[in-house]
Protein backbone atom coordinates (compact mmCIF):
# COMPACT_ATOMS: atom_id res chain seq x y z
CA UNK A 1 0.00 0.00 0.00
CA UNK A 2 1.16 3.52 -0.73
CA UNK A 3 2.42 5.85 1.96
CA UNK A 4 -0.23 8.40 2.96
CA UNK A 5 1.93 11.26 1.69
CA UNK A 6 2.17 9.52 -1.69
CA UNK A 7 -1.63 9.28 -1.67
CA UNK A 8 -1.86 12.99 -0.93
CA UNK A 9 0.53 13.79 -3.77
CA UNK A 10 -1.50 11.61 -6.14
CA UNK A 11 -4.75 13.40 -5.25
CA UNK A 12 -3.25 16.84 -5.71
CA UNK A 13 -1.74 15.85 -9.06
CA UNK A 14 -5.27 14.86 -10.11
CA UNK A 15 -6.45 18.29 -8.88
CA UNK A 16 -8.66 16.69 -6.22
CA UNK A 17 -8.97 18.57 -2.93
CA UNK A 18 -12.29 18.05 -1.14
CA UNK A 19 -12.09 18.75 2.60
CA UNK A 20 -14.59 17.61 5.23
CA UNK A 21 -14.76 19.51 8.47
CA UNK A 22 -15.75 17.84 11.76
CA UNK A 23 -18.82 19.07 13.57
CA UNK A 24 -20.10 18.61 17.09
CA UNK A 25 -23.87 18.28 17.49
CA UNK A 26 -24.38 19.87 14.11
CA UNK A 27 -22.70 23.08 15.28
CA UNK A 28 -19.24 24.43 14.58
CA UNK A 29 -16.15 22.37 13.95
CA UNK A 30 -13.57 21.52 16.62
CA UNK A 31 -11.48 24.38 15.33
CA UNK A 32 -13.42 27.55 14.78
CA UNK A 33 -14.53 28.29 11.27
CA UNK A 34 -17.40 30.11 9.66
CA UNK A 35 -18.91 30.28 6.21
CA UNK A 36 -18.79 33.39 4.11
CA UNK A 37 -18.96 34.30 0.47
CA UNK A 38 -15.97 35.81 -1.25
CA UNK A 39 -15.50 37.28 -4.67
CA UNK A 40 -12.55 36.55 -6.91
CA UNK A 41 -10.54 39.40 -5.39
CA UNK A 42 -10.72 37.74 -1.99
CA UNK A 43 -12.95 40.46 -0.55
CA UNK A 44 -16.13 39.65 1.27
CA UNK A 45 -19.00 40.62 -1.01
CA UNK A 46 -20.63 39.11 -4.07
CA UNK A 47 -21.53 35.44 -3.94
CA UNK A 48 -19.06 33.88 -6.37
CA UNK A 49 -18.01 30.82 -4.39
CA UNK A 50 -18.63 29.41 -0.97
CA UNK A 51 -15.58 29.63 1.27
CA UNK A 52 -14.56 28.48 4.71
CA UNK A 53 -12.27 30.86 6.52
CA UNK A 54 -10.25 29.32 9.32
CA UNK A 55 -9.07 30.98 12.50
CA UNK A 56 -6.17 29.43 14.36
CA UNK A 57 -8.05 28.32 17.46
CA UNK A 58 -8.28 24.73 18.68
CA UNK A 59 -6.52 22.17 16.42
CA UNK A 60 -8.67 19.27 15.24
CA UNK A 61 -8.82 16.58 12.57
CA UNK A 62 -9.74 17.49 9.00
CA UNK A 63 -10.57 14.87 6.39
CA UNK A 64 -9.59 14.94 2.74
CA UNK A 65 -11.74 12.71 0.52
CA UNK A 66 -9.54 10.01 -1.01
CA UNK A 67 -11.67 7.33 -2.72
CA UNK A 68 -15.47 7.36 -2.56
CA UNK A 69 -17.65 4.84 -4.34
CA UNK A 70 -20.22 2.18 -3.48
CA UNK A 71 -17.46 -0.20 -2.34
CA UNK A 72 -15.46 2.12 -0.12
CA UNK A 73 -15.43 5.49 1.62
CA UNK A 74 -11.88 6.53 2.43
CA UNK A 75 -10.14 9.66 3.64
CA UNK A 76 -6.76 11.10 4.42
CA UNK A 77 -6.92 12.65 7.89
CA UNK A 78 -4.86 15.69 8.79
CA UNK A 79 -4.28 15.21 12.54
CA UNK A 80 -4.13 18.21 14.90
CA UNK A 81 -4.86 20.44 11.93
CA UNK A 82 -5.19 24.20 11.72
CA UNK A 83 -6.39 26.06 8.65
CA UNK A 84 -5.62 29.60 7.55
CA UNK A 85 -6.82 31.41 4.51
CA UNK A 86 -10.10 30.43 2.84
CA UNK A 87 -11.10 27.07 1.41
CA UNK A 88 -13.46 27.24 -1.58
CA UNK A 89 -15.83 24.31 -1.12
CA UNK A 90 -17.34 24.36 -4.62
CA UNK A 91 -14.15 25.22 -6.49
CA UNK A 92 -13.54 23.42 -9.78
CA UNK A 93 -10.37 24.39 -11.57
CA UNK A 94 -6.59 24.06 -11.57
CA UNK A 95 -4.72 23.43 -8.32
CA UNK A 96 -1.15 24.11 -7.29
CA UNK A 97 0.32 22.94 -4.01
CA UNK A 98 3.46 22.75 -1.92
CA UNK A 99 4.29 20.64 1.14
CA UNK A 100 7.00 21.43 3.65
CA UNK A 101 7.93 20.55 7.21
CA UNK A 102 9.00 22.72 10.11
CA UNK A 103 9.93 20.76 13.22
CA UNK A 104 7.19 18.24 13.97
CA UNK A 105 4.59 20.12 11.91
CA UNK A 106 3.79 19.80 8.21
CA UNK A 107 2.58 22.74 6.14
CA UNK A 108 0.42 22.17 3.06
CA UNK A 109 -0.31 25.21 0.89
CA UNK A 110 -2.93 24.83 -1.83
CA UNK A 111 -3.76 27.42 -4.48
CA UNK A 112 -7.32 27.18 -5.79
CA UNK A 113 -6.77 29.54 -8.68
CA UNK A 114 -5.79 32.82 -6.98
CA UNK A 115 -7.23 31.69 -3.65
CA UNK A 116 -4.78 30.30 -1.06
CA UNK A 117 -5.52 27.91 1.81
CA UNK A 118 -2.88 26.63 4.24
CA UNK A 119 -3.13 23.53 6.42
CA UNK A 120 -0.83 22.97 9.37
CA UNK A 121 -0.89 19.38 10.68
CA UNK A 122 1.20 16.88 12.63
CA UNK A 123 0.25 13.50 11.12
CA UNK A 124 -1.46 12.18 7.99
CA UNK A 125 -3.50 9.00 8.47
CA UNK A 126 -5.70 6.87 6.24
CA UNK A 127 -9.28 6.03 7.27
CA UNK A 128 -11.15 3.36 5.29
CA UNK A 129 -14.71 2.04 5.45
CA UNK A 130 -15.50 -0.97 3.23
CA UNK A 131 -19.08 -1.79 2.20
CA UNK A 132 -21.06 -4.55 0.54
CA UNK A 133 -21.65 -3.47 -3.06
CA UNK A 134 -22.92 -6.80 -4.39
CA UNK A 135 -26.50 -5.61 -3.84
CA UNK A 136 -25.94 -2.12 -5.25
CA UNK A 137 -27.23 -1.30 -8.73
CA UNK A 138 -27.41 1.81 -10.90
CA UNK A 139 -29.42 1.73 -14.08
CA UNK A 140 -28.37 4.84 -15.92
CA UNK A 141 -28.05 3.26 -19.39
CA UNK A 142 -30.79 1.06 -20.88
CA UNK A 143 -30.16 -2.29 -22.54
CA UNK A 144 -28.48 -5.43 -21.19
CA UNK A 145 -28.58 -3.91 -17.71
CA UNK A 146 -27.26 -7.08 -16.08
CA UNK A 147 -23.99 -6.75 -18.01
CA UNK A 148 -23.70 -3.00 -17.35
CA UNK A 149 -24.23 -3.78 -13.67
CA UNK A 150 -21.26 -6.18 -13.71
CA UNK A 151 -19.18 -3.60 -15.56
CA UNK A 152 -19.92 -1.05 -12.84
CA UNK A 153 -19.23 -3.42 -9.96
CA UNK A 154 -15.93 -4.55 -11.46
CA UNK A 155 -14.92 -0.95 -12.23
CA UNK A 156 -15.38 0.24 -8.63
CA UNK A 157 -13.60 -2.89 -7.42
CA UNK A 158 -10.70 -1.99 -9.70
CA UNK A 159 -10.58 1.53 -8.22
CA UNK A 160 -10.49 0.06 -4.72
CA UNK A 161 -7.70 -2.32 -5.73
CA UNK A 162 -5.65 0.40 -7.47
CA UNK A 163 -6.04 3.09 -4.80
CA UNK A 164 -5.94 0.99 -1.62
CA UNK A 165 -4.25 -2.27 -2.59
CA UNK A 166 -5.05 -5.97 -2.40
CA UNK A 167 -5.11 -5.98 1.40
CA UNK A 168 -8.53 -4.35 1.15
CA UNK A 169 -9.87 -7.06 -1.18
CA UNK A 170 -11.17 -10.59 -0.64
CA UNK A 171 -9.71 -13.53 -2.56
CA UNK A 172 -12.71 -13.55 -4.90
CA UNK A 173 -12.30 -9.81 -5.54
CA UNK A 174 -8.62 -10.39 -6.37
CA UNK A 175 -9.77 -12.78 -9.09
CA UNK A 176 -12.59 -10.63 -10.48
CA UNK A 177 -10.61 -7.38 -10.53
CA UNK A 178 -8.78 -8.59 -13.65
CA UNK A 179 -12.04 -8.43 -15.60
CA UNK A 180 -11.74 -4.64 -15.68
CA UNK A 181 -9.19 -5.38 -18.43
CA UNK A 182 -11.58 -7.64 -20.37
CA UNK A 183 -13.04 -5.41 -23.13
CA UNK A 184 -16.11 -7.55 -23.94
CA UNK A 185 -17.36 -6.81 -20.41
CA UNK A 186 -15.80 -3.44 -19.62
CA UNK A 187 -16.88 0.12 -20.49
CA UNK A 188 -15.97 -0.25 -24.18
CA UNK A 189 -18.90 -2.62 -24.80
CA UNK A 190 -21.24 -2.29 -21.81
CA UNK A 191 -20.69 1.12 -20.18
CA UNK A 192 -22.72 1.62 -17.01
CA UNK A 193 -22.72 5.41 -17.35
CA UNK A 194 -23.59 7.71 -20.29
CA UNK A 195 -20.70 8.46 -22.62
CA UNK A 196 -20.19 12.02 -21.37
CA UNK A 197 -19.38 10.67 -17.89
CA UNK A 198 -16.97 7.95 -19.02
CA UNK A 199 -13.40 8.13 -17.73
CA UNK A 200 -11.33 5.86 -20.01
CA UNK A 201 -8.62 3.74 -18.40
CA UNK A 202 -5.69 3.41 -20.81
CA UNK A 203 -6.52 1.41 -23.93
CA UNK A 204 -9.86 -0.08 -22.93
CA UNK A 205 -9.99 -2.21 -26.08
CA UNK A 206 -6.81 -4.14 -25.29
CA UNK A 207 -7.27 -7.17 -23.00
CA UNK A 208 -4.65 -8.46 -20.60
CA UNK A 209 -3.61 -12.10 -20.49
CA UNK A 210 -4.71 -12.28 -16.86
CA UNK A 211 -8.21 -11.07 -17.78
CA UNK A 212 -8.65 -13.65 -20.52
CA UNK A 213 -7.24 -16.40 -18.29
CA UNK A 214 -9.82 -15.57 -15.59
CA UNK A 215 -12.66 -15.66 -18.12
CA UNK A 216 -11.47 -19.01 -19.50
CA UNK A 217 -11.33 -20.38 -15.96
CA UNK A 218 -14.89 -19.18 -15.28
CA UNK A 219 -16.19 -20.50 -18.61
CA UNK A 220 -14.67 -23.91 -17.87
CA UNK A 221 -16.36 -23.89 -14.46
CA UNK A 222 -19.80 -23.74 -16.14
CA UNK A 223 -18.68 -26.05 -18.99
CA UNK A 224 -19.29 -23.43 -21.69
CA UNK A 225 -17.14 -25.02 -24.41
CA UNK A 226 -18.01 -22.64 -27.23
CA UNK A 227 -17.08 -19.62 -25.15
CA UNK A 228 -13.85 -21.29 -24.00
CA UNK A 229 -12.93 -21.77 -27.66
CA UNK A 230 -13.74 -18.15 -28.51
CA UNK A 231 -11.66 -16.93 -25.56
CA UNK A 232 -8.67 -19.02 -26.61
CA UNK A 233 -8.89 -17.45 -30.06
CA UNK A 234 -9.18 -14.02 -28.40
CA UNK A 235 -5.99 -14.72 -26.46
CA UNK A 236 -4.16 -14.89 -29.79
CA UNK A 237 -6.03 -12.21 -31.74
CA UNK A 238 -7.18 -9.01 -29.99
CA UNK A 239 -9.01 -7.58 -32.99
CA UNK A 240 -11.92 -5.32 -32.20
CA UNK A 241 -14.32 -7.51 -34.16
CA UNK A 242 -13.38 -10.44 -31.91
CA UNK A 243 -14.07 -8.29 -28.85
CA UNK A 244 -17.52 -7.39 -30.17
CA UNK A 245 -18.24 -11.01 -31.07
CA UNK A 246 -17.53 -12.19 -27.51
CA UNK A 247 -19.49 -9.23 -26.07
CA UNK A 248 -22.45 -10.39 -28.16
CA UNK A 249 -22.08 -13.93 -26.82
CA UNK A 250 -22.36 -12.61 -23.25
CA UNK A 251 -25.96 -11.49 -23.76
CA UNK A 252 -27.05 -14.69 -25.52
CA UNK A 253 -29.27 -16.98 -23.49
CA UNK A 254 -27.02 -20.02 -23.92
CA UNK A 255 -24.14 -18.26 -22.13
CA UNK A 256 -26.08 -16.98 -19.12
CA UNK A 257 -24.63 -19.59 -16.77
CA UNK A 258 -21.31 -17.76 -17.05
CA UNK A 259 -22.93 -14.36 -16.42
CA UNK A 260 -24.76 -15.80 -13.40
CA UNK A 261 -21.50 -17.27 -12.08
CA UNK A 262 -19.77 -13.87 -12.21
CA UNK A 263 -22.76 -12.18 -10.55
CA UNK A 264 -22.81 -14.78 -7.79
CA UNK A 265 -19.08 -14.38 -7.25
CA UNK A 266 -19.51 -10.62 -6.82
CA UNK A 267 -22.20 -11.27 -4.19
CA UNK A 268 -20.15 -13.96 -2.42
CA UNK A 269 -16.94 -11.91 -2.55
CA UNK A 270 -18.59 -8.87 -0.93
CA UNK A 271 -21.06 -10.46 1.50
CA UNK A 272 -18.58 -10.17 4.38
CA UNK A 273 -18.61 -6.37 4.17
CA UNK A 274 -21.25 -4.46 6.15
CA UNK A 275 -24.14 -2.53 4.68
CA UNK A 276 -24.28 1.21 5.14
CA UNK A 277 -26.29 2.45 8.09
CA UNK A 278 -27.77 5.90 8.57
CA UNK A 279 -30.05 7.43 11.18
CA UNK A 280 -32.94 5.30 12.49
CA UNK A 281 -35.72 6.93 10.42
CA UNK A 282 -33.69 6.49 7.22
CA UNK A 283 -32.77 2.89 8.03
CA UNK A 284 -36.41 2.11 8.80
CA UNK A 285 -37.58 3.68 5.55
CA UNK A 286 -35.09 1.61 3.55
CA UNK A 287 -36.10 -1.51 5.48
CA UNK A 288 -39.75 -0.91 4.55
CA UNK A 289 -38.82 -0.51 0.88
CA UNK A 290 -36.74 -3.70 0.95
CA UNK A 291 -39.57 -5.63 2.62
CA UNK A 292 -41.97 -4.49 -0.10
CA UNK A 293 -39.43 -5.46 -2.79
CA UNK A 294 -39.00 -8.93 -1.26
CA UNK A 295 -42.77 -9.50 -1.32
CA UNK A 296 -42.92 -8.48 -4.97
CA UNK A 297 -39.92 -10.66 -5.75
CA UNK A 298 -41.60 -13.68 -4.15
CA UNK A 299 -44.78 -13.09 -6.15
CA UNK A 300 -42.87 -12.77 -9.42
CA UNK A 301 -40.82 -15.89 -8.76
CA UNK A 302 -44.01 -17.86 -8.11
CA UNK A 303 -45.03 -16.81 -11.63
CA UNK A 304 -41.76 -18.22 -12.95
CA UNK A 305 -39.92 -14.92 -13.41
CA UNK A 306 -36.34 -14.69 -12.22
CA UNK A 307 -36.08 -11.51 -10.14
CA UNK A 308 -33.22 -9.84 -8.27
CA UNK A 309 -33.30 -6.86 -5.88
CA UNK A 310 -30.83 -3.98 -6.08
CA UNK A 311 -30.67 -0.64 -4.34
CA UNK A 312 -29.06 2.78 -4.64
CA UNK A 313 -27.94 4.63 -1.53
CA UNK A 314 -25.95 7.77 -0.65
CA UNK A 315 -22.61 7.88 1.12
CA UNK A 316 -22.58 7.88 4.91
CA UNK A 317 -19.71 10.27 5.58
CA UNK A 318 -20.01 12.85 2.82
CA UNK A 319 -22.97 14.36 1.05
CA UNK A 320 -23.70 13.33 -2.51
CA UNK A 321 -26.66 13.73 -4.84
CA UNK A 322 -27.94 10.15 -4.61
CA UNK A 323 -31.09 9.19 -2.75
CA UNK A 324 -32.42 5.79 -1.74
CA UNK A 325 -33.95 3.75 -4.53
CA UNK A 326 -34.88 0.07 -4.62
CA UNK A 327 -35.18 -1.77 -7.93
CA UNK A 328 -36.32 -5.13 -9.21
CA UNK A 329 -34.39 -6.64 -12.11
CA UNK A 330 -36.92 -8.95 -13.78
CA UNK A 331 -35.99 -11.41 -16.50
CA UNK A 332 -38.15 -11.34 -19.59
CA UNK A 333 -38.89 -14.62 -21.32
CA UNK A 334 -35.69 -15.51 -23.14
CA UNK A 335 -35.39 -16.07 -26.83
CA UNK A 336 -31.93 -16.09 -28.36
CA UNK A 337 -30.87 -13.15 -26.17
CA UNK A 338 -31.49 -12.39 -22.53
CA UNK A 339 -33.43 -9.25 -21.73
CA UNK A 340 -34.47 -7.79 -18.39
CA UNK A 341 -36.71 -4.96 -17.29
CA UNK A 342 -36.04 -2.67 -14.35
CA UNK A 343 -38.85 -1.61 -12.04
CA UNK A 344 -38.42 0.82 -9.17
CA UNK A 345 -40.15 -0.07 -5.90
CA UNK A 346 -41.93 3.06 -4.71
Amino acid sequence: MQDTFEMLEELLEQEQFELLFPKENGAQAEWECYETYENNEGKQGEKDSLARVGKEKIPGDIRLVYLMNDAVESFLIFRDARLTGSYLENYEGPLKSSLSQEGDEYILVVWQGENVVTLFFRMLDLEVYLYNYGEIGHFWVPGYEYLRLLEYQIAILRDKYDYLGENYCTDIEKQLVHLADFPPLNYTCYPAVPEKYLVPRGDGWRPTKAAIDVMIELAKEVKDKSLVGALRFYRLFHHRWVTKRIAKMLHQAKHQQLVALISNKVIKGTCGYPRRHFDNPTDNELKDQMTKAEKLQKKLRLNGLKTEIYREEPFTTAKDSLEFHVYLMIDEKCGKNRYVRIEEVK
